[in-house]
């Protein structure tokens, strides 16, 4: 699979830019966990990482992305389809 080097602002992980593994279409995942275990065996803390374009063009499109960090972030459930509707 193809990786990607992307920069990450903020958090545990602020200015490190890492490989990240992207998708068919060429682009990185749409958010990033972190996971920070701890000594004493407690479960471990996940940070949360959003993607947002690096830099935009004149046309507006975005070339290449960056994660930036999300402290109140939450897991991702999938795709939000058109069709399934929150009653």
């Amino acid at each position: 699979m193809r990786s990607e080097n992307t920069l990450f602002v903020g958090g545990p992980l602020d200015g490190r830019v890492l490989p990240v593994l992207v998708g068919m279409t060429g682009q990185p995942p749409k958010t990033y966990e972190v996971p920070e275990p701890h000594d004493d065996g407690r479960p471990p803390t996940v940070h949360f990482y959003r993607r947002v374009p690096a830099r935009v063009g004149r046309l507006g499109l975005p070339s290449g992305w960056k994660y930036e960090y999300d402290p109140a972030g939450t897991p991702s459930t999938g795709p939000k389809w058109p069709w399934r509707r929150h009653h």
